[in-house]
């Protein structure tokens, strides 16, 4: 089936919705799930005529919630009486195999059908990855880090211990979490919201970006915000940490308090490099 034609069905199911659904419709999702899987189609792509580099695509979103409305919930336990599991029979577990390319080391990790998973991603236990994810070629995504539904991950990323990538299902017009090619996101990171992580960035250890905290750039000279219109955007090469800032007036600034902000401190280098680095062997 041609994309256009999957668009077109997906989209009239969608906004057609019927008191109830049968084999062909059934087989129309699992279509949509295998283009999923395949990376034929995805909840946003690159655009280079979009001022973030990036659009969305509304009808991805449906199919997915389409999966929802589809979908009856099942026993999906391997052993009821000690782990009991139960979720939408549409949305199992992703099917993976030796020649996927895809390194699931044992101990708990969790990867739910319809997400692209390029080869040579390595998932260290335990960790998650949601619907509509795109995962590029030779990402880490690394123990108890999560990466949310629709989020679009790069190539050579590591997602690192216990970060968290945020996902943007709805409103199905929403871009979700992007992650360019080569960004390192350090452990306890959190990206949410929509925003928009160009290529090469570095988030240090304990980093939060969300579209109502804005992100001071002492290089540059700019304060980085979102707005109505476009989500919060890193620029390339930034090396973010946690930081604060005082508050200037009123009860805060009488007691002296500070509020978390984010802040670019320097843009990569070579010596930057070397020390984000990720060893081969591990991958």
């Amino acid at each position: 089936m041609r994309i256009e034609e999957l668009l077109s069905q997906i989209e009239a199911l969608f906004d057609q919705k019927p008191s109830g659904y049968n084999n062909h419709d059934l087989a129309l999702f699992q279509r949509f799930k295998q283009a999923l899987n395949a990376g034929q189609i995805r909840a946003a792509e690159p655009d280079a005529g979009a001022r973030t580099g990036w659009r969305v695509n509304p009808w991805v979103k449906k199919g997915i919630l389409l999966g929802f409305r589809m979908g009856q919930v099942v026993d999906m336990s391997i052993d009821s009486a000690r782990q009991p599991w139960f979720d939408k029979a549409t949305w199992p577990v992703r099917h993976l195999e030796v020649d996927s390319g895809v390194r699931v080391v044992p101990g708990g990790s969790s990867i739910r059908d319809g997400c692209y998973l390029g080869r040579g991603v390595t998932c260290m236990p335990p960790m998650y990855i949601n619907m509509g994810t795109w995962v590029g070629e030779g990402t880490m995504v690394d123990s108890h880090a999560l990466i949310g539904s629709c989020a679009q991950i790069g190539t050579n990323c590591h997602i690192s211990a216990a970060a968290q990538i945020g996902g943007v299902l709805e409103p199905v017009g929403a871009l979700p979490v992007i992650i360019e090619d080569d960004v390192l996101v350090g452990g306890n990171c959190g990206v949410y919201e929509g925003t928009v992580v160009k290529k090469r960035v570095v988030l240090g250890s304990g980093t939060i970006l969300t579209r109502s905290t804005p992100v001071y750039d002492l290089v540059r000279g700019e304060v980085l915000t979102a707005t109505d219109d476009e989500p919060l955007m890193i620029p390339e090469g930034a090396v973010v940490v946690p930081g604060s800032r005082a508050v200037t007036k009123g009860q805060g600034k009488e007691w002296g308090i500070s509020l978390y902000t984010p802040v670019i401190v320097k843009y990569r280098d070579s010596k930057t490099d070397a020390r984000v680095q990720l060893e081969d062997l591990l991958r």
